[in-house]
């Protein structure tokens, strides 16, 4: 089941999501978990940006941090879109933004377990 999180700062999703680096990100993010050094590459600004732009991603739940572990031992934080769909409505009072979730592995393997 999707996680649906109601009503986050319209203001500061609708301006995270005009960026267009925090848009390639969730792009380039959205079928693989990629290094920040891997994002730098696929979206071609600095590191600096990259990370700035993950920070405000995951501040607002839009993408998951993971850690991998490489052949050498080291490790190193990968990301993850976990953004699936941001619907913006109009009310009365304004707007209202609902952002649905990706189910992550876990919580699959977790509601399996529960359901046995």
């Amino acid at each position: 089941m999707d996680d649906t999180e109601p009503n986050p700062d319209v203001t500061d999703v609708i301006h995270l999501l005009d960026d267009d680096c925090a848009r390639q990100i969730l792009i380039e993010t959205m079928n693989e978990s990629l290094s920040a050094n891997e994002l730098e590459d696929r979206c071609g600004v600095s590191e600096p940006t990259i990370y700035r732009r993950l920070e405000e991603l995951r501040e607002h739940g839009l993408v998951d941090e993971g850690t991998q572990v490489a052949a050498d031992g080291h490790h190193y934080s990968v990301y993850r879109a976990a953004l699936d769909r941001v619907e913006v409505d109009l009310t009365e009072s304004g707007l209202d933004i609902t952002i649905t979730k990706r189910e992550g592995m876990a919580d699959r393997f977790t509601d399996l377990i529960e359901g046995i």
